[in-house]
């Protein structure tokens, strides 16, 4: 085999490795298992209190009772590099996943859902909601 012939084959034999490989791994737990995402920001009426603002991340933390809930994740703004693109004008965001659009509809009226509105809305000033389901 020449050296041309034997880069080329080489070279098709990693390929072909590679795309075996990648299409025997699973899928991550937000692709396909929980299709539906629910994503909120929370503005607090006291944007410099740390203390309002664990409060709030504290009653967020609660939502994960919710039966039809998959996974949450409950984050403050990060310090990141400042761009005009980034809006970190927020206080607190919950990332929920659900397995179909049932399950988001139950968690909306859901009485732990529900208590925590009544609970923790006196801690924040906007609420803005993006829920996104894969297409």
């Amino acid at each position: 085999m020449n050296k041309s012939n034997r880069r080329k084959f080489i070279g098709t034999a990693a390929a072909l490795s590679i795309g075996s490989i990648a299409t025997a791994m699973p899928l991550t737990s937000m692709e396909k298992k929980y299709p539906v995402i629910h994503h909120v920001f929370f503005w607090l009426k006291n944007p410099d209190s740390k203390e309002d603002r664990d409060h709030l991340v504290a009653g967020v933390r609660t939502l994960s009772k919710i039966p039809t809930v998959r996974e949450i994740h409950v984050g403050v703004v990060a310090s990141t590099e400042k761009r005009d693109v980034v809006d970190n004008s927020w206080g607190v965001s919950e990332l929920m996943f659900f397995s179909d659009l049932e399950g988001q509809a139950t968690y909306q009226t859901h009485p732990i859902h529900l208590e925590f509105i009544k609970n923790y809305s006196h801690l924040w000033d906007k609420v803005i909601v993006y829920d996104i389901i894969d297409a």
